[in-house]
C-alpha cells in the first residue's frame, strides 16, 4: 500500500512540477518571437534574455524532479 502511494506521489510531483515550466517556456518563446518580429535589429539582446529566462524556468522543473526522486527513494 505504501509503495503505491509513493508512486502516486512521485508521479504527481513531477507531473505538476513540469506543467508550469512547460507553459512558461512556451510563453517566453512566443513573447521573444513577437518582439523580434516587431524589432528585428534587437534580436541578439532578445535571444540572450530569452535563453536566461528559459534557464530559470527549467530550474523549477529540475527542482520538481529532485522532489520526485526524494519521494521515490526515501
Amino acid at each position: 500500500m505504501e509503495e503505491g502511494l509513493k508512486s502516486i506521489g512521485t508521479a504527481l510531483a513531477i507531473g505538476a512540477g513540469a506543467i508550469g515550466p512547460g507553459i512558461g517556456i512556451g510563453l517566453i518563446g512566443m513573447g521573444a518571437l513577437q518582439a523580434i518580429g516587431r524589432n528585428p535589429e534587437t534580436e541578439s539582446k532578445i535571444r540572450t534574455n530569452m535563453i536566461l529566462a528559459i534557464a530559470f524556468a527549467e530550474a523549477v522543473a529540475i527542482y520538481a524532479l529532485v522532489i520526485a526522486l526524494i519521494i521515490k527513494f526515501v
